[in-house]
């Protein structure tokens, strides 16, 4: 497959971890949905039905990027599908057993995560942020002792949308079961690229991180579980996720998801050859989370003295990030930075770089030429 870049001089996108380009095949997949055919995929009528049909086919789609035991469940994004599946999983279990009012998870969880948990405090759960060790990665021990009767679910990122370390979540899926509770995975930056744990019993994944459109994302649920909608209405999505889906949305995500299983090794090989030289390139600089547990296409790069926003400001050429996106105007040294040890002096001299499907090595090579230069002015 061809590589394409954002052309010869002009802005040099590494910023995959906030969002990924639009792959032109779920563009051309979404046209006819928003063009010609505008029906209602939730009426009975023939164009109704035939929308709905396109629905069901974008359904099999992402569904086959996700374990073959489950369901999937369209909704806005992995945001709303994290709500869905934290919040409900955790009144249906406390429902059960109302001892089980703990909700675990790592102290460097997404915020979608990390303050869906800390909200349902005016519940009466119980939030735990679990630390991490230096490298980001849990401590199995730790966990394990963590998980008692008061456990109610067990949430854990698959890939660390910040730092990029891959968590070993079938082995804490397995630790969740063991002590009665539920496990939730957000894989939003996983899906596609590394396996999905197949003893999860919900995982979150959104379209626009595997080159599909904005607007739409699915939470999987194991066979046999059934957890409480949030929000009522029509009762659509199997009345888990009242509310008309987009036909559009839904074939661009679907188109992107059989894309993501088609390319995986091509696109895995690419972006480890472009992690490797961007490693070269940047010799200098520290790397934060694990060097071996990590997806290559995520580096965490920081250097001692260096004013970070200071670095972006110079670089107006080349997209990164300082963090998450999410939380990138907050003006707070990143969580999941501070989580591993960094200071807030460390945590503020990081960058993170993000490149994919489409990246160059040229536009590896002219960006750590245009972000060196820039880090080395500052002294």
């Amino acid at each position: 497959m061809a590589r394409h870049g954002q052309g010869a001089g002009g802005m040099i996108y590494l910023d995959y971890q906030a969002t990924t380009p639009l792959a032109p095949e779920a563009f051309e997949a979404m046209t006819p949905w928003l063009r010609d055919h505008f029906a209602n995929p939730h009426s009975a009528h023939r164009p109704g039905r035939v929308a709905a049909a396109a629905v069901e086919v974008a359904r099999d789609q992402v569904a086959a990027l996700l374990p073959s035991s489950g369901r999937v469940v369209f909704t806005s994004g992995a945001t709303e599908a994290l709500n869905i599946g934290l919040v409900g999983a955790a009144r249906m279990m406390r429902g059960r057993d109302p001892g089980r009012t703990r909700i675990l998870l790592p102290d460097t969880e997404h915020a979608a995560v990390r303050d869906t948990a800390l909200a349902l405090r005016a519940e009466g759960f119980e939030p735990v942020l679990l630390p991490v060790r230096p490298d980001g990665l849990l401590d199995l021990a730790v966990v394990q002792a963590s998980l008692d009767a008061r456990a109610a679910l067990l949430a854990v990122m698959l890939v660390n949308n910040e730092i990029g370390v891959i968590q070993p979540v079938d082995t804490l899926a397995k630790s969740a079961h063991d002590a009665g509770a539920l496990f939730l995975c957000d894989a939003v930056q996983g899906a596609g690229r590394v396996d999905l744990p197949v003893e999860a019993d919900m995982i979150a994944i959104s379209a626009h991180k595997i080159h599909g459109p904005k607007g739409i994302g699915a939470l999987w649920l194991r066979d046999g579980l059934e957890i409480p909608p949030l929000i009522h209405g029509g009762g659509q999505e199997g009345g888990l996720r009242s509310g008309t889906l987009s036909p559009a949305l839904c074939a661009g995500f679907g188109v992107a998801a059989r894309l993501m299983a088609e390319r995986r090794a091509d696109d895995a090989a690419h972006v480890t050859a472009l992690s490797a030289r961007a490693k070269e390139l940047f010799a200098g600089w520290t790397l934060n989370g694990s060097a071996d547990h990590r997806y290559p296409g995520n580096l965490n790069l920081r250097r001692d003295g260096l004013d970070a926003a200071r670095l972006m400001a110079d670089c107006r050429d080349v997209a990164f990030s300082l963090g998450s996106a999410c939380a990138s105007g907050s003006g707070r040294p990143s969580h999941v930075l501070r989580a591993l040890g960094l200071s807030d002096a460390e945590a503020r001299s990081s960058i993170r770089l993000g490149f994919g499907r489409t990246t160059t090595l040229d536009e590896i090579e002219r960006a750590a030429d245009a972000i060196n230069r820039a880090a080395d002015a500052q002294g």
